[in-house]
């Protein structure tokens, strides 16, 4: 019995981590774009919102840097684009699940929770180096712009995906 559940859980871990491949993508580009946007309205740097995520690998004083480079700003977008396919798989586990029923509405707000959850841990759980480091390049309204647009491409993706799925069933 308990290994029929524990099949089941990978089976379920595991579509849901395929689905976020997609819905973590469409997340990451569409944030990085609003940070790159806001960062740039911020401070005047269209990178530096984008190196703050390479504090992972060079600490928390390389954060600060606002010029482009693969140093900072490739690893910074890498970083981001490996914890939005995490944070999409959390998503996808929760609300992903395909579902005739949802509206795109639905898939906004669960969106929307997801996003809000993975500002909490992000900003108020995680140790300072492991931050995603926005908060050094942006202002508090820009945070919500920019956690706005990955709840956007996570719904985006879902939205898709119900379409299709519903397109293909018809």
């Amino acid at each position: 019995m308990h290994d029929n559940v524990r099949e089941q859980q990978s089976v379920r871990l595991g579509a849901a981590a395929r689905r976020a491949l997609c819905s973590g993508a469409s997340a990451s580009v569409c944030s990085a774009l609003a940070l790159s946007i806001c960062s740039r309205i911020d401070e005047g740097s269209y990178a530096g919102g984008l190196n703050g995520p390479s504090q992972w690998l060079w600490g928390q004083a390389q954060a600060y840097t606002r010029e482009a480079s693969l140093r900072h700003t490739a690893v910074g977008y890498i970083v981001h684009h490996l914890t939005s396919v995490f944070w999409a798989t959390s998503y996808e586990l929760i609300f992903g699940e395909p579902d005739r029923r949802k509206t795109p509405l639905r898939r906004c707000a669960d969106a929307a929770v997801s996003s809000a959850g993975a500002y909490v841990v992000d900003y108020y759980l995680t140790p300072p180096r492991f931050r995603p480091g926005f908060r050094k390049h942006l202002r508090t309204p820009s945070m919500y712009v920019v956690y706005g647009a990955f709840a956007l491409g996570l719904a985006a993706a879902s939205i898709v995906r119900d379409r299709n799925r519903r397109r293909n069933t018809q």
